[in-house]
């Protein structure tokens, strides 16, 4: 994630330099509605690309999780298993 909003203030500011270089720039201008519009059609890009990235980094730690846990999990049963076997042949010798 902070890769995400380190790119995105990057764009921020790429954008902003832009504009700042434009011909015929003036801080007025950053306010008019049209400026405003595409301003916040950006943020609005960006946060929806955003998102998605997110859900999709998210679902991947999710299963990343849950294949640790059931690993750990068969590890714990295979322990119980060797020790039932050493148990069993513990008893064998002694018969």
């Amino acid at each position: 994630m902070k890769g995400l909003s380190l790119t995105g203030l990057l764009l921020l500011a790429l954008a902003f330099v832009l504009f700042y270089f434009n011909d015929n720039f003036s801080v007025i201008k950053l306010f008019e509605p049209i400026t405003l519009m595409g301003i916040l059609a950006g943020i609005g890009i960006g946060l929806f690309i955003g998102g998605m990235i997110g859900y999709v980094s998210k679902g991947n730690a999710v299963k990343e999780a849950q294949l640790k846990r059931e690993f750990k999990e068969l590890q714990k049963q295979k322990a119980e298993l060797e020790k039932q076997q050493a148990v069993k042949n513990i008893n064998n010798r002694s018969l």
